[in-house]
């Protein structure tokens, strides 16, 4: 296999796993959940709560976000605790929101399609 074919199917599959990753990220709820989790490791518990959202709901959220690579739980007692995978979720995370804040201020409207 040639080199530029090896790195255009490295390539691919790195557009897969972000196209992955963008739709994980699609949901307000879902980004709500990485934003507490850049500050550090959750109960699931807890974050339900915080979220005011239902168990069944929570459940749904972590599997999306789970199956996408950006989030893992580990069992700990009776509590499942919650963490991002790698810090670069955060850094993600936090550069899209900076620039739809920077879109607000500026008075630009979401034009969806």
């Amino acid at each position: 296999m040639k080199k530029t074919e090896t790195n255009g199917k490295i390539n691919r599959e790195i557009f897969e796993r972000q196209a992955t990753i963008c739709k994980a990220f699609a949901n307000p709820i879902r980004l709500e959940i990485l934003d507490l989790l850049g500050s550090g490791e959750w109960v699931v518990g807890d974050l339900q709560k915080r979220l005011g959202i239902s168990k069944a709901n929570m459940s749904q959220h972590i599997g999306v976000l789970k199956a996408a690579g950006v989030i893992e739980t580990r069992r700990e007692g009776k509590h499942f605790y919650c963490s991002l995978t790698i810090p670069e979720v955060k850094q993600a995370c936090q550069l899209i929101h900076n620039v739809l804040r920077a879109q607000v201020r500026n008075g630009r409207k979401l034009e969806i399609f």
